[in-house]
């Protein structure tokens, strides 16, 4: 079968795809060089819609409406601005094999595509409790959350489910923003997670017992310290409950999974050079392998600001990997050269209404600042993390658009501290000074 050839392919449908396109577009692209390969069936949309207003009983996010590139205040993407920009959207296609060599895919259906150059854009997957064997996890009634058909399925199950019992297992980001979700649908939610605290890669026990305490007194029950280790169903196949590996048990009418995830890079095992889960690039996201990128979840990449190599798992860093690497393509293509990547981490969540961000390096001791108490509303409190005398961290929770770039610059910057009784002393107006 003779191949379909592309001056530039982008393999995966998420949000750096969608980045990836509009910098292509925005730099030069004639009609017919790029065609994005998605086995999702939608073009490119901000997947965190997903986990937040997108399971809304009421007001819920819908396609058009978060395409990319709406989720860093962008222009909207639809399907018909790709076909404008001359760009083809190969959707519901699965690539099988891949010949990084050669530049050639094949799809499940037998296709063979061919490019001068790749991104690499897959992304990552959930990781599912069967592959642990857990004991009637592939039961119906039990959700993961990752593409737009899995948020589909969950709606569904929550309409199938009404005033039902939800058990959330997982007690990290999605745990956290889906726990909110189903508390506003109106289910009853337990949490279970295996820590001793929620969030336990950003949070400290402060930090946390603040969103646990505020989440208990919107309804959410939350069991720590222990996990699932078996499901039961009824008749027809439906979980009904989860067994604990403490001896309890919850009944269930619904169970929303979130123990972390994956990035999917089978397909190019054994073909390039791969780093703490991920595929090796240096700061313009190249592979060991010319005219190969990998970009956002799968991608381990040169984190100047800290000197070593990371692999990262946000939406913010796939926006501008994706851009970064389209920047270089271009460039190098014209005999021009771009800055490195230079990454300040960012992460940030919202549910109910509660909202924090985070930036730089939660390593080192940490110092808590402001009203922790969940019951005071609309309390403000945040959090810096020093090593070597240095500042390196900083966690603001319902900070103003101001307040949240003065604690990037603290991050970014890195500015020294005397003692850590003065930077909780004071607190924000720490930020406020550094220049």
């Amino acid at each position: 079968m003779s191949a379909t050839y592309f001056k530039y392919i982008i393999l995966g449908g998420g949000v750096a795809a969608g980045y990836a396109a509009r910098e292509f577009a925005s730099l030069g692209l004639c009609p017919g060089e790029l065609a994005i390969i998605s086995k999702e069936a939608v073009a490119p949309y901000e997947r965190p819609a997903l986990s937040k207003a997108y399971l809304f009983p009421e007001g819920a996010a819908r396609l058009p409406g978060f395409h990319t590139c709406v989720g860093s205040g962008g222009e909207r993407l639809p399907p018909e601005w790709y076909g404008e920009k001359g760009i083809e959207l190969i959707l519901n296609t699965l690539i099988v094999k891949v010949d990084l060599a050669q530049k050639t895919l094949e799809s499940s259906s037998g296709n063979i595509f061919k490019c001068g150059t790749l991104i690499i854009a897959t992304g990552a997957t959930f990781i599912k409790l069967t592959d642990f064997g857990v004991q009637g996890a592939d039961a119906k009634g039990i959700y993961y959350l990752r593409e737009i058909d899995d948020a589909d399925a969950l709606i569904e199950g929550i309409h199938e489910k009404p005033g039902g019992k939800a058990v959330i297992v997982g007690g990290g980001y999605i745990g956290l923003e889906l726990a909110a979700d189903l508390i506003i649908n109106k289910l009853d939610v337990t949490m279970v997670y295996p820590e001793p605290w929620c969030m336990p890669r950003l949070f400290t026990a402060e930090i946390a017992a603040f969103y646990e305490g505020y989440y208990q007194s919107k309804g959410v029950k939350i069991v720590k310290g222990t996990v699932a280790t078996g499901f039961e169903s009824d008749a027809s196949g439906h979980v009904n409950l989860v067994k604990l590996k403490d001896g309890r048990e919850l009944s269930a009418d619904i169970v929303v999974v979130g123990v972390g995830a994956r990035p999917l890079v089978s397909l190019f095992k054994g073909q390039l050079e791969e780093e703490k889960g991920g595929i090796k690039v240096d700061s313009f996201f190249q592979t060991s392998v010319s005219g190969v990128y990998a970009v956002g979840d799968v991608a381990t990449f040169p984190l100047k600001l800290y000197n070593e190599n990371r692999r990262v798992e946000h939406v913010d860093h796939a926006r501008k990997s994706a851009i970064q690497a389209v920047q270089h393509i271009k460039a190098t293509e014209e005999g021009k050269s771009i800055p490195e990547y230079d990454y300040l981490p960012y992460f940030y969540s919202r549910s109910f209404d509660l909202s924090w961000q985070f930036y730089g390096d939660n390593v080192g001791d940490s110092v808590v600042f402001g009203q922790t108490d969940p019951s005071v509303p609309k309390a403000k409190f945040g959090a810096y993390w020093i090593k070597d005398e240095k500042v390196v961290g900083a966690f603001l929770e319902n900070g103003t658009p101001d307040e949240n770039k003065a604690i990037a610059k603290v991050a970014r910057l890195q500015p020294t501290v005397e003692s850590k009784e003065a930077l909780c002393a004071s607190g924000l107006d720490f930020a406020s000074k550094i220049t």
